[in-house]
């Protein structure tokens, strides 16, 4: 029997430290890096999303870095497939795949065997679907999903009217939500897997996000917005991720900067929250608190400790 590849998995909330654990971990174990956000695949949104910086990057290859156009969609299934060919392609190197993320769905998708094909479609449904929306309004639409599939819509922005269609599409010709649906299958583990979780105390994750959006702002927030903005980007899959949407709402002069500001880092701790019970909910996690952030040489000791035996992998020396 053909040996399974060997994978490392970082997940976590935002700002919890995944970046900087994700370099540690790639120099001792030979790895290259695979983003596992569905934001950062976009070109020009680098400080909204907390894109690693190349000079932070310590040689390490990155993959799946600014590899779409901000007007572009983006589906689970094209990021599936993506991620499965780099992790062959980094195997075949003789390298350990590292997934680095926060994304759990998409993720979720790459080291678990559920086959998207197999979720039904129905054309006339899809397209009948598609003129209600017309008639009574997108923001109608989504609350028709709000009541049949509240996970699904909690995840989906009322804009993002194709996913809000595909989610309808799945309950009205399955009688289950998406998530009932997936259930059902009886998804494998693709890979030999090490899936590191990280945590932190939830006042100091609080504290390090609203830090982290100071020093967006600092950087250039403002400004990498508005570059979007001015350029009529709008019902786009990535101006609603969190960062954007807040400061369009501010350059549509519905409200003050400040108010813009609060929001995003209210938004960024409520999608920290929502992170964290998806991944204790839905994967098989190793936890490891990284609340005292002065100890983390111990930690990464911890971690290797977990990660070698879990794999089999051995630390270079560098």
């Amino acid at each position: 029997m053909e040996s399974k590849q060997k994978l490392l998995v970082i997940i976590g909330p935002t700002a919890v430290g995944k970046t900087k654990l994700s370099i540690e971990l790639a120099k001792r174990y030979n790895g290259e890096i695979i983003s596992g956000d569905s934001m950062q695949i976009y070109r020009g949104m680098d400080i909204g999303t907390a894109k690693i910086k190349s000079e932070e990057m310590e040689d390490i290859p990155h993959h799946l870095l600014d590899i779409r156009e901000p007007h572009e969609n983006f589906s689970v299934a094209e990021f599936q497939q993506l991620v499965r060919d780099k992790i062959k392609g980094i195997g075949k190197k003789g390298k350990l795949p590292i997934i680095v993320g926060g994304t759990g769905l998409y993720i979720q998708s790459v080291i678990y065997d559920y086959q998207f094909s197999d979720v039904p479609g129905d054309e006339n449904l899809r397209k009948e679907l598609e003129e209600k929306a017309k008639e009574i309004g997108n923001e109608a639409l989504y609350q028709e999903l709000m009541k049949v599939d509240k996970e699904s819509a909690a995840d989906i922005h009322p804009n993002n009217i194709r996913r809000v269609i595909r989610a309808l599409e799945i309950f009205y010709l399955t009688g289950k939500t998406k998530q009932e649906f997936q259930n059902t299958q009886q998804p494998d583990l693709l890979y030999q897997t090490a899936m590191l979780g990280l945590t932190m105390d939830r006042e100091k994750l609080y504290e390090r996000i609203n830090q982290r959006v100071d020093i967006m702002m600092q950087e250039g927030l403002l400004k990498e917005v508005e570059g979007l903005y001015l350029q009529g980007l709008r019902d786009c899959q990535s101006i609603q991720a969190i960062g954007y949407k807040e400061i369009y709402d501010y350059l549509d002069g519905s409200i003050s900067l400040d108010q813009a500001i609060e929001n995003l880092k209210q938004n960024s701790r409520r999608y920290a929250k929502r992170q964290l019970t998806w991944f204790r909910n839905k994967m098989e996690v190793q936890w490891f608190d990284m609340t005292d952030v002065n100890n983390f040489s111990k930690k990464i000791e911890e971690i290797s400790h977990y990660v070698e035996g879990k794999l089999g992998v051995k630390s270079n020396t560098y």
